[in-house]
């Protein structure tokens, strides 16, 4: 599509200048703001083994790593909910946030207890749609999120899901198993692999509507530079020119059973929670390692380290290390892109919050979207999207998360040699016990050092 070549240059463009981190030496996040509606996001980076596709902070599992980890996490909880936070939903991400199922009830049930929580997600993998999970999480967690990717015993093979996962047949009937015991159970697929073809994406959408689900996420295949070469080397490198079919053709395959609940969010129930958070949370608190925040225009990002992420938490400090202030126009085009994702971008609040029109604030996007018929409601209120304009927002959200992955890769290219190999090496290495013993002393220093700060400080 010519629209979305002459778009994703820019767009690139535009998040390399922008998403550029500065050292943070922050003891706290900020407090917030009265009257401000915030979600909640917690991080559990940790993976039984690391897909090739994902720029997420990850890292391989063990126990020595993971159960320090929790303990570090509640008590970043703690100090957000000492700031004077509040929040009604909760999304749990990774990582594989069910990898440990005792530390992640705990850590649920302990944001039940400090927020007014009122709604929990929480992905998961497909190996953990089993009773002894689902009877533990379906009354804590509204929102179940399973990443499937495909339905193709090719693909997952291609990906290393086949053998930790299960087959497509066996994916299959374990949500099939699975899908009434939440209110929403989502399914993440990706399209567009490199070796994928047209009948096998049809072949996807029609499984995945024989699946039960109430909701899926389709993905375009995207990938950060750090693990691009990865990627190219397990599923081949991405061809962006055929992703505009592949789209339409799972769009019109979708139509008959779900809606549109954002530009890759399709779903059966009205008003349902989706991936992308940020789309009805402007602001939000990150908690965890590699967790962002955005607070008030700035972006805030967690260490990477996990070593670091304990020695912080053990001296009494949260786990920020990086952020990004954004100024007007930046913080007018991140809301342009976000509530345009969303389906609907409201004119009125965008000129009562910014104090000006959107085509006084963005005449280069408005004109370029008008332009070439992406907008199917474009009134004194709302603008609304066409079907053209759905896919152009998928091609912008890919390009946004892109960019989002390279912030992620500068904060990852801090972590020292020994986490490094953990990431990008043969295995856990030598290096397992040196991190243990920092975290685990780390940890228990947590709530010693929380307790001799002042009220005021926490």
């Amino acid at each position: 599509m010519l629209a979305e070549r002459l778009l994703t240059p820019v767009v690139r463009t535009l998040n390399q200048r922008y998403l550029a981190l500065e050292h943070a030496d922050l003891a706290r996040l900020p407090k917030p703001t009265p009257g401000h509606k915030y979600l909640l996001y917690v991080h559990v980076p940790f993976c039984q083994r690391l897909c090739p596709y994902c720029s997420f902070n990850r890292f391989p599992f063990s126990e020595e790593r993971a159960v320090p980890y929790f303990e570090s996490l509640r008590s970043e909880m703690r100090m957000v909910a000492d700031l004077g936070y509040d929040f009604d939903s909760m999304y749990v991400g990774g990582g594989t946030p069910t990898i440990m199922l005792k530390e992640l009830t705990k850590t649920i049930d302990l944001a039940r207890e400090l927020f007014s929580i009122k709604e929990v997600s929480s992905e998961t993998n497909p190996n953990h749609l089993i009773p002894e999970y689902v009877e533990e999480l379906a009354p804590r967690v509204q929102r179940f999120s399973v990443g499937v990717q495909s339905f193709d015993d090719g693909l997952l093979k291609q990906m290393d899901r086949y053998d930790k996962y299960g087959s497509a047949e066996q994916i299959l009937e374990r949500i099939q198993a699975t899908a009434g015991a939440f209110h929403s159970m989502n399914v993440d697929m990706i399209f567009n692999f490199p070796s994928q073809t047209e009948e096998m994406l049809r072949r996807d959408v029609e499984l995945l509507k024989a699946s039960g689900c109430n909701q899926t996420t389709f993905y375009p295949l995207m990938a950060s530079p750090a693990v691009s070469r990865e990627l190219a080397k397990t599923v081949g490198p991405v061809d962006y020119a055929r992703e505009a079919r592949f789209y339409e053709i799972l769009s019109e395959g979708l139509s008959d059973t779900f809606e549109n609940g954002s530009a890759w969010t399709f779903s059966r129930i009205a008003g349902g929670m989706i991936d992308e958070y940020i789309v009805d949370y402007e602001e939000y608190v990150g908690i965890g390692s590699g967790a962002f925040s955005y607070l008030d225009g700035t972006l805030y990002v967690n260490t990477f380290s996990l070593r670091e992420y304990g020695e912080q938490l053990g001296a009494g400090r949260m786990g920020v290390a990086g952020k990004k202030s954004f100024g007007a126009h930046e913080r007018m085009r991140y809301r342009f892109l976000m509530e345009l994702f969303g389906l609907k971008l409201d004119k009125k609040a965008f000129a009562r919050d910014f104090g000006m029109s959107i085509d006084r604030g963005l005449r280069m996007e408005m004109s370029f979207m008008r332009a070439v018929g992406a907008f199917d409601r474009d009134d004194a209120d709302a603008i609304t999207l066409t079907p053209k304009g759905r896919y152009l927002l998928v091609a912008m959200m890919r390009e946004f998360f892109i960019g989002v992955n390279n912030v992620r890769d500068q904060a990852r290219a801090a972590l020292k040699p020994d986490e490094r190999e953990l990431l990008f090496g043969e295995g856990e290495g030598a290096s397992c016990a040196e991190i243990h013993s920092a975290a685990a002393e780390a940890v228990a220093q947590t709530e010693a050092a929380s307790d001799a700060l002042p009220k005021e400080g926490r």
